[in-house]
């Protein structure tokens, strides 16, 4: 299966960064109570470092708001996905706890300020792609089950016409969800610097250590940038 990032992509941000990370044999539980402790105490952190004044202000919320606007999408209408979850954290509410997944990927993305989404490759069935939509596209909305026509010229994360992820990173679909029976998961993480010490770089690293240890499973990872903007796993 490929990965490709459309070539239009880096013309909004030539130094757009996307760090994929292929899990396979996972062994996903409910959520321990360890496991809990780590989310709120990234939502702990964040709260007392962040007001809400600040939160578009963040470096990778800023980043995304700005591809979005030049993408053609409004993003205080459909604010990237962090920026919403950020807003409910730094307002003094709590993520609920879903899954060990789930629940600590949340935890990673909130300790990096970075998008984060895990997508169950049981629902994935064609090439993955970053790009503007095109007719035919259709997306499930979380909780539906009949799909609706995505309108054309839309940024979109798809897999062949089926839409994994609406305008860009603002909505998941109900296809790909983490539940207790995800096993095979395509982790995408968004960031624009890539090093030692980043967070997208640290994101990777503790999403691999998650996957290796806490869950007993194997892991890939993958670069995919302006330089290398296409991969096979």
């Amino acid at each position: 299966m490929k990965y490709t990032i459309d070539k239009s992509i880096f013309e909004l941000n030539p130094n757009i960064k996307f760090g994929i990370l292929i899990g396979h044999n996972i062994q996903n539980s409910e959520t321990t109570l360890t496991d809990e402790q780590r989310l709120r105490k990234a939502e702990v952190k964040m709260r007392d470092e962040t007001k809400p004044e600040q939160i578009r202000e963040l470096h990778s919320v800023a980043l995304y708001r700005d591809i979005m606007i030049k993408s053609g999408i409004n993003p205080n209408k459909y604010p990237p996905s962090v920026e919403a979850m950020f807003k409910r954290i730094i307002k003094g509410g709590q993520l609920p706890a879903i899954n060990a997944l789930v629940d600590l990927c949340n935890a990673v993305s909130i300790e990096n300020g970075l998008s984060l989404g895990g997508h169950d490759l049981t629902d994935i069935h064609e090439d993955l792609e970053v790009r503007y939509s095109r007719k035919g596209d259709v997306f499930l909305p979380f909780g539906a089950k009949e799909y609706e026509d995505v309108p054309e010229g839309e940024l979109v994360f798809t897999s062949g016409n089926v839409v994994q992820t609406l305008k860009w990173v603002w909505r998941q679909s109900e296809l790909g969800k983490i539940t207790l029976d995800s096993h095979d998961v395509f982790f995408q993480l968004v960031g624009f610097e890539y090093g030692e010490g980043t967070p997208l770089y640290n994101a990777m690293e503790e999403i691999d250590d998650l996957i290796r240890v806490r869950f007993k499973g194997s892991c890939k990872k993958y670069l995919v940038d302006i330089n290398n903007p296409s991969i096979e796993f």
